[in-house]
């Protein structure tokens, strides 16, 4: 399962709200919602926010595979 909590721990760490995301940076609330649903997102949309947060993928997210 493809997991977010890396996302979230980048922005705590740099002190970025969500409000910010939005309204700084550009990023479309839909993408916020999706991120903090676990949703899918485009490998544009991963593009867009590593470029414009200066980051790598796997500050965004990482695989943790299910229990079974």
């Amino acid at each position: 399962m493809i997991s977010y909590k890396p996302f979230w721990e980048m922005l705590k760490e740099r002190g970025i709200s969500t409000y910010q995301l939005i309204y700084r940076y550009g990023i479309l609330p839909d993408t916020v919602q999706r991120l903090r649903s676990g949703k899918a997102i485009t490998t544009t949309t991963l593009n867009t926010l590593c470029v414009t947060l200066g980051c790598d993928i796997s500050d965004i997210l990482a695989f943790e595979p299910e229990e079974e």
